[in-house]
């Protein structure tokens, strides 16, 4: 018996084949959602943000061969954290909203004054 054109060992050679390049791009496709979750992983740590249980659970699956790719590592690495890139961010967050508003309001009085001065129409 044959099918499509090859023998049954022809057929049996070609499913046990296929068999494998599947069990191949499983296992490859699982190392690639292990690396990306111990990025997540870093990248959490990083900047302080909970873990998350799905992140943990891909990690203890793939045991300790996984490594995030040295790419990606280096992005890691090499961008500064969110409080070092602008400490202003950090000064706003820390700032008492009362004084913000006040400072803006007399910076609003001041050039609506200095802008009266100046035209006639206001």
């Amino acid at each position: 018996m044959s099918h499509n054109g090859m023998s049954r060992e022809e057929y049996e050679e070609y499913q046990k084949q296929m068999v494998e390049e599947k069990m191949e791009r499983d296992a490859d496709f699982a190392t690639r959602k292990a690396e990306r979750a111990c990025l997540r992983t870093c990248l959490r740590e990083k900047y302080r943000i909970p873990k998350s249980e799905q992140d943990e659970i891909m990690l203890q699956q793939a045991g300790d061969d996984i490594d995030v790719p040295e790419e990606l590592v280096k992005m890691l690495d090499g961008e500064p954290a969110q409080d070092e890139q602008n400490p202003s961010i950090t000064n706003f967050q820390n700032m008492d909203m009362e004084q913000l508003k006040e400072k803006a309001q007399a910076t609003f009085v001041e050039i609506k004054t200095k802008a009266e001065e100046k035209c006639i129409v206001m």
